[in-house]
């Protein structure tokens, strides 16, 4: 049952991707923006749009669970030593 569940869920994801293919707004902005630029430019700007809009939750990330992620990598590194 749980393999059919998970083989029509792969289906409709890989059928419905032009229905949610949409793209962030900042990407879509930069791309309508840079046309006219070579593609090294325009791959930059894009990649700096993205990186911006995902240092806030890294970030969040890292200060929620600063305990935890010390905690795993103290543990890490105390087994292998």
């Amino acid at each position: 049952m749980k393999v059919k569940l998970l083989g029509l869920f792969i289906v409709l994801i890989s059928f419905s991707q032009d229905l949610l293919a949409q793209g962030c707004s900042q990407c879509k902005l930069l791309a309508e923006q840079n046309a006219s630029l070579d593609e090294d430019s325009f791959g930059s700007n894009i990649n700096g749009g993205i990186l911006y809009l995902m240092v806030i939750p890294y970030l969040l990330l890292m200060f929620l669970f600063r305990k935890q992620i010390v905690g795993f990598i103290k543990g890490y590194f105390s087994k292998k030593a």
